[in-house]
């Protein structure tokens, strides 16, 4: 039996070939549950913002895939297409480029001014340091590799 890791991966995969002409992005893949009740979750954004049109063009050409190549086992799981939300993470390099500009929360592994968790405006990723301004005129640095969690935070 294949474990979930190696079916997100594949799933990942073949979610990503489809994606990529479409021009979305895959933001994660869970798989969560066990037995008859499987749930395959697929996250996807574009910068335009995803549509529910996406998410059915998503789940169709993905699902017919899946369907036909096995990928997995047992063929009892729920396949979920959405948005990442507001408060999306941020894991790749490339969303911290995107989102330069925005008010973050991370959490790191290692404490950076005897803190570890911040939140701020997202001001630079360079080279793979992130520089964060928790308060006006106030700058943090930390490696994009000490960040254990990272996502967007949605301003109320």
């Amino acid at each position: 039996m294949a474990d979930r890791t190696s079916i997100a991966d594949k799933v990942r995969e073949i979610a990503e070939r489809v994606a990529s002409s479409e021009g979305l992005e895959i933001v994660d893949v869970q798989m969560l549950g066990g037995g008859g009740t499987r749930v395959l979750r697929i996250f996807i954004d574009k910068p335009q913002g995803v549509t529910h049109a996406d998410c059915e063009f998503i789940s169709q050409q993905v699902g017919t895939i899946l369907d036909v190549e096995d990928v997995i086992p047992g063929a009892h799981y729920t396949l979920e297409v959405s948005s990442p939300g507001v408060e999306r993470k941020l894991t790749k390099p490339r969303d911290f480029e995107r989102f330069v500009g925005q008010k973050v929360k991370i959490a790191l592994r290692q404490p950076v001014e005897n803190q570890r968790h911040w939140v701020g405006a997202l001001k630079s990723f360079a080279e793979g340091i992130i520089t964060l301004e928790p308060s006006p005129g106030h700058s943090v640095q930390f490696p994009l590799d000490q960040v254990e969690r990272a996502n967007l935070k949605f301003e109320w």
